[in-house]
Formats: structure tokens, C-alpha cells, sequence
């Protein structure tokens, strides 16, 4: 399968590294705004992007560029009929999000959202499933910390909508993975960095059937034992409860008893150490596309996860109405 990229900065590096995990995968063009950030991999690197896609003939297209640029790089491969991969979040409206599924048609559109791919979130799911604690009936989902993320993306102290969009669209995917779908939705945000134009705080609290989950989100909290970038939990069910700690130990705990199993990602060596177990992540999401691309099941589908774009957007909504939303009914 040879793919070109289109966006060469801060993310592509590992994604890139991730794509030569799996064999039988080759990149052959990138392009970048900035042509000169584009020719540190060492591939043909083209200043326009739709001479890319007619000269590389590629099988597929990954996007790796900011937010704001998703729907028009899209547009660009949907208009070549070149399968594409785009990273979170999806679009800037749920409306652009629909309207980029609808023109890519039967033609593969797939999302690169690898948190639900990372080891603690599929053991946590492996447990579930084979019934270790019951009916999950409550859960807590943690990602809280005082990382200074724009040190590395100084573009998202610009976004005016951050943690919700950047984050978030990780964090309530998660509860979709664990749990299904949400019928009810309520939200609080805040920001508290004043160098920012976004917020950088935000609470969702989900009704998914019979279990409410809380979601929360945080790059301004100050805590004794920050861990980023690990999302903790709490998931309680009838038989007992699960809990998700520091450095991916996992503590079940039934009726017995608890012990302990520890989740830990598999090390790449060219993985940032502060990011590695997002990092490992990526080549498992990237298994799971290639999947997808070749006609197999794929978890992230440009359509499933308009699913996680709907909770997103309906979290804004709900954070400026105050209200609580009934999503079967939402409308933007």
C-alpha cells in the first residue's frame, strides 16, 4: 500500500514511524505548507497537492494537518477517488463533519483515533466484556494535568474551541468504546489560562442507558502526581469495580477481593519517552485503518466517529445553554 502525506509537522513525525511498524506499507509523496519541514522524510515532496495525488498515484492519503484545513485536504482526495485517513477531530461543525462523510460516499474515510487503541483502554474493554465486574452501572474518565502541551503545538493556544475539540475528542470516544452510545448529555467548561484563547477545562457527564459516566478534562490542574499523558478511570458494575491508575496498573476488585494487572504500551524506539503511550498507540490505530483501506473491519470509520464529532459539538451547546441534551433529538 504506498500513501503520501499531506502535512509534515510535529504529529507526522510519529505517525510516520508508526506506518514503518507495519510491513507492506510505503510512503512515496508529502507535502507541507512549508515544502522545507516536508524533506526530512526523505520521500518526493510536491508544492501542490493535487499534482501529488495524479503523479504519486497513491493508495491511500493521511492528513495530518491542523483542524482548520480537514475538510478542503479531504475534499482533495474524495476528488481523486484516493481512500483517505484524517486525524481528529474531524471537522470545526458537526455540519462540516456530515457534509465530509456524505461526499467521500462508499469510498473509504477513515479517522485516526488511536486513544481507544491504547493497551489499559483495551484491557479495561477485554474485562468488561468478560463480565469481571457485571453491569457497569457508573464511571469517571480522567485526563487532568498541567503538561504545558502548547510548548510543543503552539497552534492550539489559538483554537477558540481547544480542550473539547483537541482532547476531547479522545476522551469521549472512550466511554462510546467501553459502553455505546450516549442518549443524554450535559457540560460545563472554563478557561483558566489566560494565554489562551480556548477553553482548557470541561466536564461531561454522558447518559449511556442505565450508566452515567463523568468525563473529565483538564490542562490547568496542578496535582500531586500528574502522569501525562494517562487517562485514569473508575468503573463501577454490579459484581465489583475497576480502576485505572498511575503508570496503566489496573485494580479489579469483586467480592474476592482486588489484584492488580499492569497495561503497559510496547516501546518503539523512536516514541518520545513523555508521549509513549500515545505513541505505541498509533501503530495498533494504524493496523486497524490498514484494515479498513483493505476492506476489513475498522473501528474508526469517518462515519462511526461522527458519533464521538456529535458529542463534541453537543458538549459546546450544552456548556453555553446550560441545559442538558437529549442527543437522539440534538440538532445543530
Amino acid at each position: 500500500m504506498r500513501y503520501v502525506v499531506i502535512g509534515t509537522g510535529f504529529w507526522s513525525t510519529f505517525q510516520v514511524a508508526a506506518w514503518k511498524e507495519i510491513p507492506g506499507v510505503e510512503l512515496v509523496g508529502a507535502w507541507n505548507r512549508t515544502p522545507e519541514r516536508a524533506r526530512r522524510l526523505g520521500v518526493p515532496v510536491y508544492e501542490d497537492i493535487d499534482q501529488m495525488l495524479a503523479e504519486a498515484k497513491p493508495d491511500f492519503v493521511d492528513i495530518i494537518t491542523g483542524v482548520e484545513a480537514h475538510a478542503e485536504h479531504v475534499a482533495a482526495a474524495v476528488r481523486h477517488g484516493i481512500p483517505v485517513i484524517c486525524q481528529k477531530p474531524m471537522g470545526t461543525t458537526f455540519d462540516q463533519c456530515e457534509a465530509m462523510v456524505d461526499s467521500a460516499g462508499d469510498l473509504p474515510f477513515l479517522i485516526h483515533e488511536n486513544w481507544r487503541w491504547q493497551a489499559p483502554m483495551r484491557a479495561m474493554k477485554a474485562l468488561i466484556d468478560a463480565g469481571e465486574i457485571g453491569e457497569p452501572f457508573r464511571a469517571r474518565i480522567q485526563f487532568s494535568c498541567s503538561f504545558p502541551v502548547f510548548d510543543n503545538q503552539p497552534a492550539l493556544a489559538e483554537l477558540p474551541q481547544f480542550i473539547l475539540t483537541d482532547i476531547g475528542s479522545h476522551i469521549l470516544d472512550i466511554p462510546r468504546f467501553l459502553f455505546g452510545e450516549a442518549q443524554t448529555l450535559a457540560c460545563r467548561t472554563r478557561k483558566v489560562n489566560p494565554k489562551i484563547k480556548g477553553e482548557d477545562v470541561a466536564t461531561v457527564m454522558l447518559g449511556i442507558g442505565d450508566l452515567t459516566c463523568v468525563c473529565e478534562m483538564s490542562y490547568a490542574s496542578r496535582l500531586e502526581r500528574e502522569s501525562f499523558p494517562q487517562t485514569y478511570a473508575v468503573i463501577e458494575g454490579s459484581r465489583g469495580s475497576l480502576e485505572l491508575g498511575r503508570d496503566f496498573e489496573i485494580r479489579v476488585t469483586d467480592s474476592h477481593g482486588t489484584r492488580s494487572l499492569t497495561a503497559g504500551p510496547r516501546w518503539y524506539s523512536w516514541a518520545d519517552p513523555a508521549y509513549l503511550l500515545v505513541h505505541a498507540s498509533i501503530v495498533d490505530c494504524n493496523r486497524d485503518l490498514l484494515s479498513g483501506l483493505q476492506g476489513g473491519p475498522c473501528e474508526t470509520t469517518a462515519r462511526q466517529n461522527l458519533e464521538t464529532m456529535r458529542l463534541v459539538f453537543a458538549s459546546y451547546e450544552s456548556a453555553a445553554t446550560g441545559s442538558i441534551l437529549d442527543l437522539e433529538t440534538w440538532e445543530r
